[in-house]
């Protein structure tokens, strides 16, 4: 719950001059704690919506600075329900919306909360977009959950120094058509990487705003999630 005693949430606005010039979002981070490693959040193509909110929540209690920025900023924000944010989404530029996300990487990095250790987790465009970040960052992203994001080209992921665990739903066969191309370069490239696909599950399961929510595959995606992050961010 956004008032949870546990941890200590703000909004912040982050300068992103490559992009559409700021950023903001929603900053979660534990109670008390001087420092934290740092996880970045990105959300589906609705904007920063309660459910990504709830998902930075949700890591601050875990014992991360978690970062969930919007996309949608440029519009004047995630605009109160996804049936109105669906079309803002496609009026953003996609390319400044890719360096609004990078830019946020790099602030809650260097942020003086943190640890200077960051991962990042995503759903959908957000997936994709931690596999983008992955390409871009090489050894300065600690680690990456995409969820049912789409793959990098070949020769991108070949790039990648980033520990990658992959979340796919079983019926999500258009986004997990990219995975053995993707696995097969993480493996040539020697980087650890693990690829899950839930039974039954479709894409969009870890949303439990949505009838494409399953729960038992949530359950065990984010604790997937957590154990990953507290091997390569939190140690």
């Amino acid at each position: 719950q956004p008032n949870d005693p546990r941890i200590q949430t703000e909004r912040v606005t982050v300068p992103s001059p490559q992009g559409n010039g700021t950023i903001r979002g929603l900053l979660a981070r534990p109670a008390g704690a001087a420092k934290a490693p740092a996880i970045l959040v990105i959300h589906e193509n609705r904007g920063l919506n309660p459910y990504i909110e709830d998902v930075a929540r949700r890591l601050a209690v875990a014992g991360y600075l978690a970062l969930a920025p919007d996309g949608l900023t440029s519009l004047g924000g995630y605009p109160g329900d996804d049936e109105r944010a669906a079309p803002m989404f496609s009026q953003v530029d996609g390319a400044k919306m890719r360096e609004d996300f990078f830019a946020a990487a790099a602030w809650v990095k260097a942020h003086a909360n943190s640890t200077g250790k960051l991962g990042a987790v995503g759903f959908c465009y957000g997936g994709g977009i931690v596999n983008q970040l992955a390409v871009k960052m090489g050894a300065d992203l600690a680690a990456g959950v995409p969820f049912y994001g789409a793959a990098p080209a070949p020769a991108d992921a070949a790039k990648i120094k980033t520990p990658i665990n992959a979340q796919f739903g079983e019926l999500d066969t258009r986004i997990n058509a990219g995975w053995d191309a993707y696995k097969a370069a993480l493996t040539e490239s020697k980087v650890p990487h693990e690829g899950h696909i839930y039974k039954a599950a479709n894409h969009g399961f870890h949303n439990d705003t949505t009838p494409r929510y399953d729960a038992a595959a949530a359950k065990e995606a984010w604790g997937r999630t957590l154990a990953w992050f507290d091997k390569y961010v939190k140690a």
